[in-house]
């Protein structure tokens, strides 16, 4: 087997790897990969960058317009804005494994990794795992940041359930964009795609502003939108409000997401040049 092609015996030799070793190769994997970081730290740019910008753009730009329609001001749009920023992160984060994934098989990293006798789904699992943790790392620069701007955390047990809720969600959509990855010609493409998906998903929804002033259509679509979901469930469970159904909602489209998109990702990786 060469790097650059996956043989019908290399697939079935994958097949036959037990999740012991399944498990031993993640972990190896999440291990180079998080060398990888700590040797390139411009990869967390996006995961520091990202919520101090966001943040402080929308609180300071649109908190005081946005703020008075909630019946306070620039305060309470916080409390209403930095659990959608939340439910924001995982998606935003997400596109970048895709662009990532991509350029590994450009640059022939994954061929190399499916030429090594070790299981496929491990790589995709282990990039999902790291990505993961630069997500929960984001989470925490934007609390923080929230904070400071006069995010008032008054439910730790609330706070913690949205953080794991949008783990849950986000590394659903990982799924997505590693497909993408994978099929896709080159990052630019995927970007392209991603930027497509993403833009109309997360302003056509209630992470930036209520959704009572939008048009009928465009409430109409907010209310099947799961990134509204998201960032409704994260709000009632850390500010107060309704709860239960959008939970539910936003753990049936990860369910949703996760079960359709994982095996064909893990499959298309696989077959890749086969």
């Amino acid at each position: 087997m060469t790097a650059a092609t996956v043989t019908p015996a290399g697939l079935k030799a994958d097949a036959r790897i037990p999740l012991r070793g399944h498990l031993r190769h993640t972990g190896a994997l999440i291990r180079r990969n998080l060398l990888w970081i700590r040797q390139d730290p411009e990869s967390m740019f996006d995961a520091v960058l990202f919520p101090v910008i966001f943040t402080l753009l929308f609180v300071y730009v649109f908190g005081g317009s946005i703020g008075q329609s909630l019946g306070g001001g620039q305060e309470a749009y916080v409390q209403y804005v930095i659990p959608g920023l939340m439910a924001m992160m995982g998606m935003n984060l997400a596109q970048g494994v895709g662009t990532g994934f991509n350029t590994d098989f450009n640059s022939g990293v994954m061929d190399r990794f499916r030429s090594l006798p070790i299981g496929r789904g491990s790589v995709l699992f282990a990039k999902i795992s790291v990505e993961l943790m630069r997500m929960l790392f984001a989470t925490a620069v934007l609390l923080v940041i929230g904070v400071l701007v006069g995010f008032d955390i008054t439910n730790w047990p609330g706070l913690f359930a949205s953080v794991g809720l949008s783990a849950v969600f986000g590394s659903a959509l990982m799924w997505v964009f590693l497909t993408l990855g994978v099929v896709m010609k080159n990052a630019q493409s995927v970007q392209a795609m991603g930027f497509l998906v993403l833009m109309p998903l997360q302003f056509g929804s209630s992470i930036f502003a209520p959704t009572t002033s939008m048009p009928g259509w465009l409430q109409n679509f907010t209310d099947y939108n799961p990134l509204s979901s998201l960032a409704d469930a994260a709000r009632g469970l850390m500010v107060g409000g309704p709860v239960a159904h959008d939970l539910w909602v936003t753990l049936g489209w990860s369910a949703a997401i996760t079960v359709v998109m994982a095996p064909y990702a893990i499959h298309r990786f696989r077959t890749k040049g086969a």
